[in-house]
């Protein structure tokens, strides 16, 4: 394949696919402009080996960005500078009274350690299998159950504790 055609290519995943990736980061994150940032710095990776990536890039993707995510979280990522951009405004929708338990619990996952916020991510918002899950986190299935049975007796902790206050 030409690099053209390697870019065309390229482009025509990142179109397809941008929105589903951001969903993703935003759910990693919890902050819509770093979710935006892990995209764009997974894809930049990703970029670099497309040439070599064989059949669906969907879980190369994913992986790179939880990898990448890990990495922010290591080098104390949420103390950098932060600028904003004038060409993606983002707004908070208005919240349904039903919705308040959902904001609850979307804070408590935002809380839970990466691995275990990514096996909940990846478990129950994208709907992955524990072999995809394990796939994308380059970890055993195993290793899945165990962050996925961790954060969600966490969750079930605090989420009382909200439900109590």
């Amino acid at each position: 394949m030409s690099d053209s055609d390697l870019d065309a290519d390229f482009t025509a995943y990142v179109r397809a696919r941008q929105s589903t990736l951001v969903r993703f980061a935003y759910l990693l994150t919890g902050d819509a402009q770093e979710a935006e940032d892990l995209v764009q710095s997974a894809l930049a990776n990703v970029y670099r080996r497309w040439s070599t990536i064989d059949g669906s890039p969907d879980a190369y993707v994913r992986r790179t960005m939880v990898n990448e995510h890990h990495s922010w979280w290591r080098r104390a990522w949420r103390h950098r500078e932060v600028t904003g951009s004038d060409l993606v405004e983002y707004q908070q929708p208005a919240a349904r009274p039903d919705d308040y338990g959902e904001q609850d619990l979307r804070a408590q996952i935002r809380k839970l350690p990466t691995q275990q916020r990514a096996s909940i991510v990846l478990r129950y918002y994208e709907d992955r299998s524990e072999a995809e899950t394990a796939e994308i986190l380059g970890c055993s299935i195993g290793t899945v159950k165990s962050h996925t049975s961790r954060a969600l007796a966490a969750l079930r902790i605090t989420m009382k504790e909200v439900a109590s206050s």
